[in-house]
């Protein structure tokens, strides 16, 4: 019989095998692939977490499924599904910071402020000089805005504050986060539907590599402290 470590360490090459032809996919916009491979990349993380981790986290569980459905939703172009998308995305956002917040367990809140505000800054500068944003919009990405500067001033203070392994990883993470953010909103609000093949692939890559890095965060900080 197969060790655990064997069974996680060939079920992660899966996953980025399949992360791979996504992209692939993402690049020649090949929706049948897409429409396939997509719910995958999440599920298979989600099998690589519970035979990995001891504790398993239920509400990580969720922030990949609340993913997957988000992924789902953004496979079509119109804007109907984009609401849905950005719906669910936000909620994704709310389960993302919930979880990070208990796994970090903050004593000192003034860096934590400190580290949000320039993001919280970024953030809303881009939201403000973007014409394009439907009315209906303007809530869910003011809120998803807060969400990402907090998620990322956590992550940033955490990691000044004291640089191990669990807070280099999550930085890691919130880097790959933010990316993946812009990458989204420039698409579908500052070059609608230009250079489709470039953005998409990117927002892919983003997404599998942010999603693997905020799995190895969980791993990590859930031996950290409840070791």
């Amino acid at each position: 019989m197969l060790q655990k470590g064997k069974i996680v360490q060939y079920l992660t090459i899966g996953f980025f095998a399949v992360g791979i032809l996504e992209v692939v996919s993402e690049y020649l916009q090949n929706k049948l692939l897409i429409i396939s491979l997509k719910p995958l990349i999440p599920l298979l993380l989600i099998v690589i977490y519970t035979i990995e981790s001891e504790y398993k986290n239920k509400l990580f569980v969720l922030v990949l499924l609340s993913s997957m459905l988000t992924n789902i939703l953004f496979i079509p172009k119109s804007t109907e599904y984009l609401q849905y998308a950005l719906i669910v995305f936000t909620i994704h956002r709310v389960l993302v910071v919930s979880m990070v917040l208990r796994l970090q367990k903050i004593k000192d809140y003034i860096p934590f402020c400190i580290a949000t505000l320039p993001f919280l800054l970024v953030f809303f500068y881009l939201f403000m000089e973007t014409a394009e944003i439907p009315q209906r919009s303007y809530l869910l990405l003011l809120t998803q805005n807060i969400l990402i500067s907090v998620f990322s001033g956590l992550a940033l203070s955490s990691y000044v504050m004291n640089d191990n392994k669990q807070n280099s990883v999550l930085l890691i993470a919130v880097l790959l986060f933010v990316m993946l953010q812009f990458t989204v909103f420039i698409e579908k609000y500052l070059l609608i539907n230009e250079f489709t093949n470039i953005f998409r692939p990117l927002a892919m890559t983003f997404n599998v590599l942010a999603f693997f890095s905020l799995y190895k965060y969980v791993v990590v900080a859930e031996k950290s402290n409840y070791n």
